[in-house]
């Protein structure tokens, strides 16, 4: 067996010491070292075992390392990965990775130039509600979902202190929209058709806490993305409506469940139900034989772990899971959805989904 990729993790906070529990025990891809601006977070990592780097360059001029970790703040995520490309090393990105999608074309090309592999993490493809939901999108469980909701929702606020700087590249529709986001394109496949959007400001930030977005797609899906910080009762973590069911799961527990047609019930006229003030047969909930209840059931994902396929796509050439035209697409949406804040208007014409920016 050949021996072990070597990573350097470049910023040791949260996500960067997140990694190491990502990268422990994989057979092709060990953690070396690591570098932070801070001394307290040199000092943890050199207490777990890691060599520490003086410096950025000095990561770079050592040519046992193979690979990088970026997990800085997102408005220094480009100057680093377009070092260390250059540098002959291979990258992994957090994302956002950057703040503009113009930033990203450019280091697509120094990737290319310099024939090394450049990734973004985007890690909630493999997340357990996710996979549930895209499975029941792909096969049809609900009949054809011609609408869906995706929502994160806490009470807490903006976490941490950069990202309430728009310097830095903070704010929820970069921090959790670009998760949502990229779940929905790479779910739906189908032509962005339109965008509008809203952004809360409600916390006085320099960013926005919070915003909901409302696309529409070319094949006549439609979806509501919102992410909220001021949230002190939560919304469904997804909520998703076919032409022969609906299906709902609360968060990431999985609670939840899937209510589908009964095709084999006599049809039955619904019995009018007093609502409020009045009667109705319209919003009358359905005979009890006229739906089958499904529990919400784990999906074991077919897809290798993020690192499995980064070592394939440089030990064997795989096609990487996460692409970089993909992740080109959703930060031209997410340009789109503060445009269509910023404005009032219905964004449309922007979508990029087989246009060859990223083929230059």
């Amino acid at each position: 067996m050949s021996k072990k990729m070597s990573l350097v993790i470049v910023g040791f906070g949260g996500m960067g010491s997140y990694h190491v529990q990502l990268i422990e025990g994989n057979k092709n891809i060990k953690v070396s070292g690591v570098y932070d601006i801070a001394d307290d977070r040199q000092q943890v990592a050199s207490k777990l075992g890691f060599k520490t780097y003086p410096s950025l360059e000095a990561v770079l001029q050592d040519s046992t390392v193979d690979a990088i970790l970026i997990a800085t703040p997102n408005d220094v995520h480009k100057e680093i990965a377009i070092k260390a490309l250059e540098a002959g090393k291979h990258v992994v990105c957090e994302k956002p990775v950057t703040i503009n999608s113009r930033d990203l074309l450019d280091i697509i090309d120094v990737a290319k130039k310099h024939d090394r592999v450049f990734m973004v993490h985007q890690n909630r493809r493999w997340d357990e509600d996710f996979v549930i939901v895209k499975d029941i999108y792909d096969r049809h469980k609900i009949g054809e979902v011609f609408h869906l909701e995706s929502r994160v929702q806490g009470a807490n606020g903006i976490p941490g202190d950069w990202r309430h700087l728009k310097a830095h590249g903070g704010g929820m529709v970069l921090d959790w929209g670009v998760h949502l986001l990229d779940q929905l394109l790479f779910m739906v496949k189908g032509k962005i058709n339109s965008v509008t959007a809203n952004l809360s400001f409600a916390l006085g930030d320099e960013v926005d806490d919070g915003f909901i977005s409302y696309i529409t797609f070319e094949n006549g899906v439609t979806a509501v993305i919102e992410v909220g910080t001021t949230n002190y009762v939560k919304l469904p973590r997804w909520y998703i409506k076919g032409t022969e069911g609906t299906a709902l799961i609360q968060d990431w527990d999985l609670s939840g469940e899937m209510v589908t047609r009964n095709q084999s019930a006599e049809k039955s006229e619904p019995k009018p139900i007093r609502a409020g003030q009045g009667l109705t047969k319209t919003m009358a909930p359905p005979s009890e034989s006229a739906t089958i209840r499904h529990t919400i059931e784990k999906v074991k994902t077919t897809m290798p772990s993020f690192y499995d396929n980064f070592a394939a796509v440089i030990n064997d050439k795989s096609e990487p899971i996460v692409k970089n035209e993909e992740v080109y697409r959703v930060l031209v949406l997410i340009e789109a959805i503060f445009k269509a804040a910023e404005t009032g208007e219905v964004i449309k014409d922007f979508d990029v989904l087989n246009q060859p920016q990223t083929n230059r």
